[in-house]
C-alpha cells in the first residue's frame, strides 16, 4: 500500500492563547517526523510513538480520521502510523501541534492528495481539538511549527495577523523538568483572570517587541499555573535575550545568541531537569518521501 512521510518542526511560545484567545510563537528546529501507511482496513488506525511508546496514540488516530473524511476516504482506507520525535510531550513544547502538522501532511502524501498550507493546520487544529489535547486550537503554535519564524494570531478566528522573520539570536535553549503537564489539566478560569495583562504582552508583540512579550508573559503564566520565575530570570541574567514559560508549561525557553550558550546553561545548573538546545526555525514543515 502507498506510504507517505513528512516532517514539522517545533515551536514555542511567544503569548500563550489561552488568557485571551489570541496568541504569539516562534519556530524551532526541534521536529516530528510521521510515516502513514494506508491500509484497506477502513476505520482501522493503529499508530505508534517510537520515541515515546506509552504516550496516548488518540491524536495519531483523529488526525489521520481529519484527512480521510476531507475526501470521503474513511470507508477506502485505514492506515498504520508511526512517528518519532526529539520534542518531550507534555511540556510545553508544542509536541501536539507539531506532530499533527506532520501526521496531517503524510497522510495527503499517501492518498497523492493536496491542500494548501493553512488548509494543513486548520486540519491539524481540528484533530487535536477532537482529541482534546488543545483548548484554544493551538493556531498560534501549529503556524510556528508549519511555517516558522514567529507569528502573532487570532486563535478564535484562525487568523494570522502578522509575521515577522526570524533575524538574531539564533539559538533556543530549553529547561526541561521531568513532571509532565497536560493541557486537559489546566484550569482555565485561573488563566483568564489575567487576560488584561496577557493582551499588553500581545500588543507588544503586535508591535515587533515579540522578545518583550514573551518575558512578560512567561512571568504572568508562571504566576498563574504556580511556576517557578527565577528559571527564566537566571537566564536573563545570563545574556539571554529573551526567556520565560513555554506552553502551559513547565518549560522554560530561552532566546540568546550563540556566545551566551554556556552562562545560561551554567545558570541552570541549580535546577534539576534536562537543558535542550536548538535553533530557531524559518523552515517549513514538508514531504520527507512517498513510496507506492
Amino acid at each position: 500500500m502507498r506510504t507517505g512521510a513528512a516532517i514539522a518542526y517545533g515551536a514555542a511560545t511567544i503569548v500563550n492563547a489561552i488568557a485571551t484567545g489570541r496568541g504569539a510563537a516562534f519556530g524551532v528546529d526541534l521536529c516530528t517526523k510521521a510515516t502513514v501507511t494506508l491500509t484497506d482496513e477502513p476505520g482501522v488506525i493503529k499508530g505508534r510513538i517510537l520515541s515515546d511508546p506509552s504516550e496516548s496514540t488518540v491524536l495519531i488516530e483523529k488526525a489521520v480520521s481529519k484527512v480521510l473524511q476531507k475526501f470521503k476516504l474513511e470507508k477506502k482506507h485505514g492506515a498504520i502510523v508511526e512517528t518519532s520525535s526529539n520534542i518531550p510531550i507534555a511540556r510545553g513544547l508544542k509536541s501536539s501541534s507539531t506532530a499533527a502538522n506532520a501526521i496531517v501532511l503524510a497522510t495527503l502524501v499517501a492518498l497523492r492528495k493536496k491542500l494548501n498550507d493553512l488548509s494543513v493546520v486548520n486540519l491539524s487544529i481540528d484533530a487535536a481539538l477532537e482529541a482534546g489535547v488543545t483548548i484554544t486550537g493551538a493556531f498560534d503554535d501549529a503556524c510556528a511549527s508549519y511555517f516558522g519564524n514567529i507569528v502573532i494570531t487570532d486563535n478564535t478566528k484562525r487568523k494570522i495577523v502578522k509575521r515577522f522573520p526570524i533575524t538574531k539570536a539564533s539559538t533556543v535553549l530549553f529547561h526541561v523538568p521531568e513532571a509532565k503537564s497536560y493541557t486537559a489539566e489546566v484550569n482555565v478560569d485561573k488563566i483568564r483572570a489575567f487576560a488584561p495583562q496577557i493582551e499588553i504582552a500581545y500588543k507588544e508583540a503586535l508591535g515587533g517587541r515579540y522578545w518583550r512579550a514573551m518575558m512578560l508573559n512567561g512571568l504572568i503564566y508562571s504566576t498563574a499555573l504556580g511556576y517557578d520565575a527565577s528559571i527564566a530570570m537566571k537566564a536573563l541574567e545570563a545574556g539571554a535575550v529573551s526567556a520565560g514559560l513555554t506552553g502551559k508549561g513547565p518549560a522554560v525557553a530561552a532566546v540568546l545568541a550563540d556566545k551566551k550558550i554556556n552562562a545560561v546553561k551554567e545558570a541552570w545548573r541549580e535546577y534539576p531537569g534536562e537543558i535542550i538546545q536548538a535553533k530557531l526555525n524559518r523552515t517549513k514543515a514538508h514531504i520527507i518521501r512517498w513510496s507506492s
